[in-house]
């Protein structure tokens, strides 16, 4: 390749998410003797394929697009968790959703548990993907500030994301994703045992809060949010910090939801 080429190749990776080398030295998987080469090059697997039709139907989806079985699984898994050291290695060794395997690790929490006050965000950025904690990035530093403004910090506050493994290229997750994932935050939740619950995003708000309409109607509005284990927390819809950033206009907003928590905490 020539250099606008090999610049242009170097961009489509980044654009996909490809940020760094997982090896120190570039390898020929072609030439591992332990690697199948392609089929075009084995005509004996090729006529193998060529006659064998596909045998495994297409996942049945259910009405919101979710894996029945992933489902199941994941529900089942989540609500087996009796603590939170526990749900943390179950997620470990989830497999169910795809992010796993793009992501570099596992984006579990941060700050507290037990906390009068839990922040749930969408999804890791580059930042969280590289560290493994939430909300460390510019959209984090800013959430710090934010808490600091009405006398808070991490140690007093308990942080995590919908889905935990970072969508490749900082893409928004998709619904068969989020779904893969949702018993696992609603567990995350029930098991941290906050007062308040406060949803940053119009993702985090529209996956537990039920919000259908924009994050800049529902953000200040109060919400109802029943656990699976019979409790019912308050609950805040809130402009999330990356928003904030591309829109700082709106820091007026996020300032008056602010003052909301801190009067809700002080009842």
């Amino acid at each position: 390749m020539d250099p606008d080429q090999a610049a242009a190749a170097l961009r489509w990776w980044l654009e996909a998410g490809v940020e760094f080398a997982v090896d120190e030295t570039p390898r020929n998987h072609f030439a591992d003797a332990s690697v199948p080469g392609p089929l075009s090059s084995r005509p004996d697997q090729l006529q193998k394929a060529q006659a064998k039709p596909p045998t495994a139907a297409p996942a049945r989806r259910g009405v919101d697009g979710e894996q029945p079985f992933a489902g199941i699984a994941a529900r089942e898994l989540a609500a087996s968790a009796t603590d939170l050291a526990t749900l943390r290695s179950y997620l470990e060794t989830f497999e169910e959703c795809g992010l796993k395997r793009t992501a570099t690790q596992l984006v579990f929490a941060d700050g507290a548990p037990g906390s009068r006050v839990m922040f749930v965000g969408e999804a890791p950025g580059g930042d969280e993907d590289r560290i493994g904690r939430p909300f460390v990035g510019r959209a984090g530093q800013l959430l710090d500030r934010m808490l600091k403004s009405i006398g808070l910090d991490r140690s007093q506050v308990y942080i995590a994301n919908v889905v935990p493994w970072r969508p490749p290229g900082n893409r928004t997750p998709t619904l068969q994703e989020t779904q893969a994932c949702l018993p696992f935050i609603k567990r995350q939740i029930e098991l941290a045992s906050p007062e308040i619950l406060v949803c940053l995003g119009a993702s985090a708000a529209q996956t537990l809060l039920g919000v259908r309409e924009g994050i800049t109607r529902a953000r200040g509005t109060w919400f109802a949010y029943r656990c699976d284990d019979g409790r019912t927390l308050r609950a805040l819809a809130m402009l999330h910090p990356a928003y904030l950033l591309r829109q700082p206009g709106q820091k007026r907003q996020a300032w008056a939801d602010l003052r909301a928590l801190v009067r809700e905490l002080r009842i």
